[in-house]
């Protein structure tokens, strides 16, 4: 499909440009029929006013072809009025017929053909053609027409056919950009949630150290100095783990998360990394218990695994900045085939002994619900018998 076609799909019709040379060479070879006509009736033995008449209609013919670009019906009906007078504007009056089965409906294409037959019937009267019948001539006029009026008619289709799939590739690529743009943010939003959680715990690990540096003054200098040690690594651990969140929301590009279970090329914690965070919390002074009735824990999808680690974290974190200095159960229990499910529990502190508390954003346990909803399972979380408990099943295929 060429150019001026997908031009004319467009409302308006062709560019200017294209129109415009477009109805140039159309005049053009107009002329030349014209030409030809009117040097035929001149050999037949036509001459004076009748031909002097011929000679008008086919240049007012040739002249109405750039209004019959514009508008198609009054130059076609135009054309046609001329065809009635003369035949030197017969080629005029049948390019404009099929100028305007192009660029209207087929009802008024069809009443602009039966114009164009009315029109040639009358010439075919006054101005009979010696070589045939005048039966057979308007016969040829009448397919000649209808001819021209098919042909407007499939040019104007494959037009609407063009138009309508570009508009639908249009759409299409808008649409598939939507979906791409969408996924890229769902996914930067679920690695910043991930980096949140990492960066939550790190920070409340860094929160337990100084307190203990503030209140236990009196300590040895060595477990000063290893206290001051491990503040010092932890800040520069998130500061890292800062600037990767800092620098995943500013990217274009969401290459981070390949689905190998990996965040910024750093690998994603499972199930089997649960006593490393249960010993980072018990190196910073908390009392935590690990109660692991897990059957077969390498059995467990990574994606639900790091689900029960995070879930796990949050608790943590969640008990070092509410409950400091209480003790925390962590139970986890489950086999393939039935489900995993977590609990984890702490008293709830005194509050006339509980010392100051490490602000948070509130939102961890509700994100935290809605992470566990999405990997098919359910969290619960509450106060009982003096207790904050957090229980979570998830699901474990066979």
């Amino acid at each position: 499909m060429n150019s001026e076609i997908l031009s004319d799909a467009l409302p308006g019709g062709r560019p200017e440009g294209v129109r415009g040379r477009v109805v140039a060479t159309a005049a053009t070879a107009m002329v030349v029929l014209v030409a030809v006509t009117v040097w035929a009736r001149c050999q037949s033995g036509v001459v004076g006013a009748v031909m002097a008449a011929d000679l008008a209609a086919g240049a007012a013919g040739c002249a109405l072809l750039p209004v019959v670009a514009r508008r198609p019906v009054p130059g076609a009906l135009a054309l046609a009025v001329l065809a009635a007078l003369s035949p030197a504007a017969t080629p005029p009056a049948t390019l404009g017929a099929l100028w305007a089965a192009e660029r209207r409906r087929f009802p008024v294409a069809a009443a602009l053909a039966a114009a164009g037959v009315a029109a040639h019937a009358v010439q075919g009267l006054w101005r009979p053609n010696g070589g045939i019948s005048y039966a057979w001539w308007l016969g040829l006029i009448t397919v000649a027409y209808g001819a021209l009026v098919g042909w407007g008619a499939l040019a104007r289709a494959r037009r609407a056919l063009v138009a309508s799939l570009r508009e639908r590739a249009a759409r299409a690529e808008a649409e598939q950009g939507r979906r791409v743009a969408e996924a890229r943010m769902l996914e930067r939003t679920r690695i910043a949630r991930e980096m949140h959680d990492v960066l939550a715990h790190r920070l409340s690990l860094l929160a337990t150290y100084a307190g203990a540096l503030e209140y236990r003054p009196d300590a040895p200098p060595e477990k000063l100095a290893r206290a001051a040690g491990v503040v010092r690594a932890g800040a520069h651990q998130a500061l890292d783990e800062l600037r990767e969140v800092i620098l995943l929301l500013r990217s274009d590009d969401d290459g981070e998360d390949g689905g190998d279970g990996t965040v910024g090329g750093r690998p994603q914690p499972v199930l089997a990394d649960l006593p490393r965070l249960v010993a980072e919390s018990r190196d910073a002074g908390g009392r935590v218990r690990l109660s692991d009735r897990v059957v077969d824990p390498d059995a467990l999808p990574a994606a639900a695994g790091r689900t029960a680690y995070r879930v796990v974290q949050e608790g943590l974190t969640n008990a070092r900045k509410h409950a400091a200095g209480q003790p925390v159960q962590v139970a986890l229990e489950g086999r393939p085939g039935d489900r995993l499910e977590i609990a984890i529990s702490n008293p709830l502190p005194d509050p006339a002994a509980a010392g100051p508390t490490v602000p948070g954003s509130g939102t961890g346990l509700v994100g935290l619900t809605e992470r566990v909803r999405l990997a098919g399972g359910r969290l619960d979380h509450g106060t009982a018998s003096g207790e904050f408990r957090v229980r979570a099943w998830l699901p474990w295929p066979a």
